[in-house]
């Protein structure tokens, strides 16, 4: 984890492993192939969104086949969620990167794992990474750079910033 205990590139990409697998069993390219779908649907093909492989889970005890198949399904192990878990509740980086979209994704999608209050928890860090990012838009707004087609854009993307804060707060009232 980076120092603002925020995730790596590659701790993301082991969230979305050890998540899928919290939903059930998988054989091992299934499971990388629905990484790699949920994570190349939220941020795009990216070098920087290279996980470590199944093996390393396996080797690391955080995941273990079930059954004595050539290609048996694999699981989480105890060890695993409570990797899955401690995952979960980091925090996210601003600015909201495509990195810190798919963290935001990846904690949506697996949230019903934490209880009540640590459910709150996550969607307070992130409405925390909104409002920095709409204070980063807003003093960008405020900048020399008055070119029209540039203040069109980033008035449309403090909109996007504004909405997505009000949704967070009404969200954390329904978790």
């Amino acid at each position: 984890m980076f120092s603002d205990n925020s995730l790596l590139p590659k701790e993301t990409i082991r969230l979305a492993a050890l998540g899928i697998l919290s939903e059930g069993p998988l054989a091992y390219a299934d499971l990388a192939n629905a990484v790699r779908q949920f994570v190349g649907r939220i941020a795009g093909p990216s070098l920087e969104l290279t996980g470590p492989s199944i093996e390393m889970l396996r080797y690391e005890g955080l995941v273990e086949p079930v059954g004595e198949d050539k290609d048996p399904p694999l699981t989480l192990t105890e060890e695993g969620r409570t990797e899955l878990l401690a995952l979960l509740k980091a925090t996210v980086r601003p600015p909201l990167t495509d990195v810190s979209k798919l963290v935001i994704a990846l904690k949506m999608r697996f949230l019903s794992l934490l209880d009540a209050e640590e459910r709150r928890d996550q969607v307070d860090l992130m409405i925390d990474a909104s409002e920095l990012e709409l204070a980063r838009l807003n003093d960008l707004l405020n900048t020399d750079a008055h070119d029209a087609y540039f203040q069109d854009w980033l008035k449309h993307d403090i909109a996007l910033a504004e909405s997505r804060l009000t949704w967070l707060h009404a969200f954390h009232d329904r978790v």
